[in-house]
């Protein structure tokens, strides 16, 4: 099979003019976001994150044990997979975390992103801090219940959907169903194939994925929808349930993010959890001193719920406030890797880390790329176009075609003259021989004036319609690379390339350097 060479080309992400002014200054480490994170992630920076996250023996054994068991729905564990999971029981073996939705088939590219981005920071830093481990972790976003988030992909540009009545936490839906999807895709494709059929539930034909496609790079795969786990929430949870703390530490940083022009990305409850069993995951509310989980007849009160709280804390499930907390509560974690959206929402919980003693991990923003095939770039340079420019607004780019475009208006004017001439020495030619043909020359003349005039407006017609395929052309481009005015990474999905190019994953690997903090354009050449 011909190998895939591909040409790179990096760009600020604030160029693309798909980020907001909040990741703008951040990457640019504007002074005023200071306040709002740890340190800014660095080669160097790590040092001082290395000294300060604590994580202890004990923690590293439940981590452990509790990964043991997730990975017994694996067949065949692959043997870097296996030793990153002996290695967190060293106390020199440290996570760099990103984390996602269950997303059927992978959804869209960014989920792939994010991953290797969490791969390429542990290869970096293995080879700057030689006497540490580090292990990628992609944590599943098991309890999310959101099911219209995920039931869905596009392939090839047709949508395929999941359509089932469950409910609760999405990692704990079978894949009852999925098998008709996999019969509606227009080819086989093994890794999905083997994962949705032979696995009992979405969390376990996930973690199947992750495993086939990054078990060579050692990325460790974890549910945090685990009763020894959870037991790490418990006085979390107390406090949360009792003083609705985080709400409160969340509100006022938000506030100051707003004074400075920042707005929050995620909403604070007066409780940010949930109460979680299967088939339902519903909120909590405190009323006149009760515990209620809406849109049920479940109530606690609070001595009850505190008792459960203790007793099984794998009933409760945090919110996208507390989440980050738990995370960083059970992982020997140093960075978290997220997109835009994900990384402007960690601004707002540095007061909740800083109450609970627990390290703020660094936050880092994820590659983003854009991918553009062989047949995407010859058009591109057909249209004599750069990478780069395919970022402008069509408009823009269409006014600049057109000014690329500009021709002298088309004009006969010059046959015109010399038809003019010609007409003139027949004139003379016919008042010698007979005055009355005078008119008759003079009504050829103006035939051959209209049709000159005629053919002039054929001949510009033509060259507009040659102007409007190359607008057309470009307007499909624009559409292929930026599907509906959007980033290609939020929409198109790892199949639609990978089909073609099998080694698209591993060129994502050469090309993505993680805390360069640079958008990748990959190009077939």
């Amino acid at each position: 099979m011909e190998v895939t060479t591909m040409k790179i080309t990096k760009m600020d992400y604030a160029a693309t003019g798909a980020f907001s002014q909040t990741i703008a200054d951040y990457l640019a480490q504007n002074g005023k976001l200071k306040p709002f994170y740890n340190r800014f992630p660095t080669i160097a920076a790590f040092e001082a994150q290395l000294q300060e996250k604590r994580f202890g023996q004990e923690q590293r054994q439940v981590l452990h044990r509790a990964l043991q068991e997730q990975y017994r729905s694996v067949a065949e564990v692959n043997p870097k997979v296996q030793q990153n999971l002996d290695l967190l029981l060293q106390s020199n073996t440290y996570t760099i975390t990103t984390g996602h939705q269950l997303n059927i088939f992978t959804g869209p590219l960014y989920f792939v992103y994010k991953i290797i981005t969490a791969i390429n920071t542990c290869k970096q830093l293995q080879a700057a801090y030689p006497n540490y481990n580090f292990v990628p972790v992609y944590w599943m976003a098991t309890e999310d219940h959101d099911f219209a988030e995920i039931n869905h992909f596009n392939l090839f540009g047709k949508a395929y959907r999941w359509e089932s009545e469950q409910k609760g936490a999405v990692g704990r839906f079978t894949t009852e169903g999925l098998e008709q999807l996999l019969d509606e895709l227009p080819e086989q494709f093994p890794v999905f194939e083997d994962a949705y059929r032979n696995n009992k539930t979405l969390a376990d034909a996930t973690r199947d994925i992750t495993h086939s496609l990054f078990g060579e790079y050692g990325l460790v795969t974890i549910d945090g929808d685990h009763a020894e786990l959870k037991k790490a929430l418990t006085p979390i949870v107390e406090k949360e349930l009792t003083e609705n703390l985080s709400h409160k530490l969340v509100s006022e940083t938000s506030a100051q993010l707003e004074e400075l022009n920042y707005k929050p990305q995620v909403f604070s409850r007066e409780i940010n959890l949930f109460y979680l069993k299967d088939g339902l995951r519903e909120r909590i509310v405190e009323e006149g001193g009760n515990y209620k989980i809406l849109n049920t007849n479940i109530s606690f009160t609070k001595e009850e719920i505190l008792q459960l709280a203790k007793e099984h804390p794998e009933q409760f499930s945090p919110n996208v406030i507390l989440r980050p907390l738990y995370e960083e509560l059970i992982l020997p974690n140093l960075a978290y890797i997220g997109g835009g959206a994900e990384v402007v929402y960690w601004f707002q919980l540095k007061q909740v880390f800083e109450y609970y003693k627990v390290a703020f991990p660094m936050l880092m923003l994820r590659n983003s790329a854009m991918y553009i095939n062989r047949g995407n770039a010859s058009r591109m340079h057909k249209l004599g176009l750069t990478p780069e420019e395919l970022f402008k607004p069509y408009l823009e780019l269409k006014k600049y075609l057109s000014s690329q475009l500009h021709e002298e208006e088309i004009s006969l004017e010059a046959q015109r003259q010399t038809i003019d001439a010609a007409f003139k020495e027949v004139e003379k030619l016919a008042q010698t021989i007979d005055q009355t043909l005078v008119k008759a020359v003079a009504a050829e003349e103006q035939k051959a004036h209209n049709a000159l005039q005629m053919l002039e407006k054929k001949i510009s017609k033509a060259r507009d319609s040659k102007h409007e395929q190359t607008f057309k052309q470009l307007e499909n481009l624009k559409e292929k690379l930026y599907p509906g005015g959007s980033l290609q990474e939020r929409h198109d999905n790892l199949l639609s390339i990978q089909a073609n190019n099998p080694d698209f994953i591993a060129a994502l690997v050469d090309a993505f350097e993680p805390l360069e903090f640079k958008f990748t354009i990959l190009e077939e050449e």
